[in-house]
């Protein structure tokens, strides 16, 4: 248990954590082609920029500078979609016209949140990355 809190767990299991984001994003992308969530075009893009890294993870070169380039313009663009879809919600809590709704878990305002947690890790494990 005390290995989940010391980054070279991380580091050393960097393809593992590639694949784990890799399901997550093929396993959202899927949901919305069988139209099991509703259409949101920053979803879409969260989704996407977590597949890409996620790719990333699993190349042998995390270390090169253009993937971490890639890397860098990539992240941000993911942190920026989920940040503006995230600040949505708060903005709905100020007005008093946020809710949950029937299927809790697939809010936008709590998706968006792990979308920039995710997103946020996966950056900093490829940048972290110190093997060629």
């Amino acid at each position: 248990m005390n290995k989940l809190f010391e980054l070279e767990f991380y580091l050393e299991n960097i393809k593992l954590i590639g694949v784990l984001t890799i399901l997550v994003g093929v396993g959202t992308w899927a949901m919305d082609i069988f139209d099991l969530v509703y259409i949101c075009p920053f979803c879409r893009a969260q989704r996407t920029v977590i597949l890409i890294l996620g790719i990333f993870l699993t190349l042998p070169g995390t270390s090169h500078f253009i993937l971490r380039y890639i890397t860098s313009i990539l992240g941000f663009y993911g942190l920026m979609v989920a940040g503006n879809q995230h600040f949505r919600g708060w903005v709905a809590i100020q007005r008093g016209e946020f809710s949950f709704g029937e299927q809790w878990y697939l809010n936008s305002w709590m998706l968006s949140f792990f979308a920039i947690c995710i997103i946020t890790a996966q950056v900093w494990i490829i940048f972290l990355n110190k093997n060629k």
